[in-house]
């Protein structure tokens, strides 16, 4: 019997702590149907930004061992992760990246929900079974994405490309979310059409009968536009840690610690959205950038360290600017 590799290993040992995570957060921490307070709100994230953080000792340990250049041995000589302190400083980047990514998909959630009048006991309900289905379209996206980047390399070029196209869309799009139409949403419309609309009966209730029939409820349609967004924004973000490392472990453990959060996240921002208005040019900033790095890869070789100082410059100034003017009652983009 041959010996499971050190790689397939860690493999096994991170999507078992990702079901055990999985299975807190469902099982001690939203047992009820009650909404999440701001102040537990603001614990939990803090709790699931310590762990992915705490995360990257481990990433350290992995690839700075005798079997660390296992994890990129089948990448171009020039992509693989030299040592321990490279891993750490691509996760980082990665997971900033995406977390900081995640910030524009919690507006465009918020207006989903607000359109179907998703009620506040049932919100945590959508945001978990959305951000699961987010996690396995991420896996598979990552794992399509960097197989055809190991074998088709000039696939760095449009993806690039896309970047600089998502974030000009970024700056142009409506203040959060504003350029929303749920209404317009494919998954929605179908679903509209194969099945009556009918009130739930419990909180929660993504099926019920209506009239003898089996139906769906407002609060499932917007489960349908969370997940119909996220494909989008995937489209978007995946494409973004790319540009940091194409180590299949380190692209995927550092876009699923930044998902994981995401409901506690919600939760706690939601009072908070329209404040930090200067965060969406930022954001469209860092796309900007990465694009950029992505596109002269082949000539200038950008060092992990140096993006992870970009980004943590860029949103701390955003932030900044942003209470700033909010405290001065001006307009940021006046």
């Amino acid at each position: 019997m041959p010996a499971i590799s050190h790689p397939t290993l860690a493999w096994i040992g991170f999507i078992a702590l990702i079901l055990f995570l999985l299975a807190i957060d469902l099982g001690l921490v939203h047992r009820g149907q009650e909404r999440m307070s701001t102040a537990s709100a603001l614990r939990w994230t803090a709790v699931w930004i310590v762990i992915s953080l705490l995360f990257s000792g481990v990433v350290y340990a992995l690839y700075e061992g005798p079997w660390g250049p296992e994890f990129s041995a089948r990448l171009p000589e020039d992509m693989r992760t030299v040592d321990g302190k490279d891993a750490v400083f691509k996760y980082l980047t990665g997971y900033l990246i995406e977390k900081l990514l995640s910030l524009d998909n919690i507006f465009v959630i918020a207006v989903i929900l607000t359109a179907f009048k998703v009620p506040e006991e049932s919100m945590h309900r959508v945001l978990y079974w959305g951000i699961l289905g987010a996690l396995i379209l991420r896996g598979i996206m990552i794992g399509a994405g960097t197989a055809a980047l190991r074998e088709f390399h000039w696939l760095i070029f449009p993806l690039g490309a896309v970047l600089l196209w998502t974030a000009f869309k970024m700056l142009r799009a409506g203040e959060d979310g504003d350029d929303v139409d749920v209404d317009k949403n494919p998954l929605v419309r179908l679903a509209r059409l194969v099945f009556p609309v009918a009130p739930p009966q419990k909180p929660g209730e993504f099926f019920t009968r209506h009239e003898g029939k089996a139906a769906i409820t407002p609060v499932f349609l917007a489960l349908l536009a969370v997940e119909a967004s996220d494909v989008l924004f995937a489209v978007d973000s995946v494409p973004a840690i790319f540009a940091v490392t194409l180590d299949p472990f380190i692209v995927f453990t550092s876009n699923i610690f930044a998902i994981l959060g995401l409901r506690s996240l919600f939760f706690a921002l939601q009072s908070m959205l329209g404040k930090f208005r200067l965060l969406k040019p930022a954001l469209a900033g860092i796309l900007a950038f990465v694009g950029v790095k992505m596109l002269i890869s082949q000539y200038v070789k950008v060092p992990p360290l140096l993006s992870l100082l970009v980004i943590v410059v860029a949103v701390s100034t955003a932030i900044i600017l942003s209470v700033v003017t909010e405290r001065r009652g001006t307009d940021p983009k006046a």
